[in-house]
């Protein structure tokens, strides 16, 4: 093979990753740029802070939108956090238990279950009156609850992953030293692995920042500021999907806002990770 069939193999495999590259590219940039164009010149102060106002009145808002995205994520991660972490531990440090195995096949069923099949079974058990339901009613707490069990298995796998990454010469030695096996993971190996565990967190808030299909069996939607976990709670996903099928104009652009900034936000927290993660990793050359 002569250097310049090699040189144009090079070349033609490069043009070919490019052009792939592009293909990917112009669908996002095209969405993009249609949300800036459709709902750039809605965003205002007003319309980010000011609660929801009757159709055609004037200075309507997505603030109760924007706060019940955010307790509902507060929420969700206060659930899937602490039992993704424990979860995430057990799997990386369980010594062959029996139930490793079982758990992770759980989870990698749980993370391809589709979101509405989610709010639909947490409807079933929690939402619904009669039955074996608990009958809490549409509630925040519900679609927290929702929105956890999507969290769960992405945040479980990654704490695993990032426990798995530090080595068992770290164990090892907080044994030798004669601690007990419990806070040797606690106080060490987990310390060692919190900037991972926090990448892993936040990339399964980004996943879940943007579902509707789950809160419309759960927390069903408000148009007033969250008062109690366990009233309706409105959030961005529902004000989109509810905005963009209504006749009126004034609604539909609020809608183009609403995406907007939907998209910013989960773009932000992507970003954030990102940024974190290369300085974390990438500034300082691993774990501490």
């Amino acid at each position: 093979m002569s250097p310049v069939y090699r040189r144009w193999k090079s070349r033609l495999f490069l043009g070919l990753m490019g052009l792939a590259l592009l293909v990917c590219l112009v669908p996002l940039a095209s969405l993009l740029l249609t949300l800036v164009v459709k709902g750039g010149h809605v965003i205002s102060l007003r319309f980010l802070t000011a609660g929801w106002q009757p159709v055609g009145e004037r200075g309507g808002g997505i603030a109760h939108a924007i706060a019940g995205s955010l307790y509902l994520l507060g929420v969700a991660t206060l659930i899937a956090a602490p039992l993704g972490l424990a979860k995430g531990l057990f799997l990386a440090r369980g010594d062959r238990h029996w139930l490793t195995g079982p758990v992770r096949v759980l989870l990698d069923v749980m993370s391809g279950i589709p979101a509405i099949i989610v709010g639909v079974f947490v409807y079933t058990l929690v939402v619904r009156r009669g039955g074996f339901s608990l009958g809490t009613g549409f509630s925040l707490l519900a679609g927290g609850l929702a929105l956890a069990m999507i969290m769960l298995p992405i945040f479980a796998r990654t704490t695993e992953e990032a426990v798995r990454a530090i080595p068992p010469s770290v164990d090892e030695a907080g044994l030798a030293l004669g601690l007990p096996r419990r806070r040797v993971v606690l106080w060490i190996v987990l310390r060692s692995a919190v900037p991972a565990v926090l990448t892993g967190l936040f990339l399964a808030l980004a996943r879940v920042a943007g579902e509707a299909a789950p809160l419309l069996f759960t927390a069903f939607g408000s148009n007033a500021f969250p008062g109690s976990p366990l009233e309706p709670a409105g959030s961005l996903p529902q004000l989109l999907f509810e905005y963009a099928r209504q006749p009126f104009e004034e609604l539909v652009r609020q809608a183009w806002g609403a995406a907007l900034v939907l998209v910013a936000m989960i773009l932000a927290v992507r970003l954030l990770t990102h940024a974190y993660t290369r300085w974390r990793y990438g500034g300082h050359g691993g774990h501490a």
